[in-house]
């Protein structure tokens, strides 16, 4: 995001939800994150590593697009539609 450093901070709900708070300078949101099993799969990760992904995948997409545009529920099923490199991207960034 232009530089400015983004703060997540990711509390999850119930059945595979987390609700995110992202900061990005004087942007700020809260988006509820849908983490499918059928994702978690692709992306070879377990249920213990959920919250890490909700989190790279926050920081996934404000890497490609400002805080104030994120919409308030996103399905991580949808990202990996919308942007082919997200699996293979999100595999890279849970490896570090």
């Amino acid at each position: 995001m232009d530089g400015v450093p983004v703060e997540f901070q990711i509390e999850p709900l119930e059945d595979h939800g987390y609700l995110a708070a992202i900061r990005g300078g004087a942007q700020r949101a809260e988006v509820e994150f849908r983490a499918t099993p059928d994702v978690m799969e692709a992306l070879g990760i377990h249920d213990a590593a959920e919250q890490c992904a909700v989190r790279e995948t926050a920081a996934f997409l404000c890497d490609h697009q400002p805080v104030i545009d994120l919409p308030p529920l996103i399905d991580l099923e949808d990202v990996a539609a919308a942007y082919d490199d997200y699996i293979e991207e999100l595999r890279r960034r849970l490896r570090r």
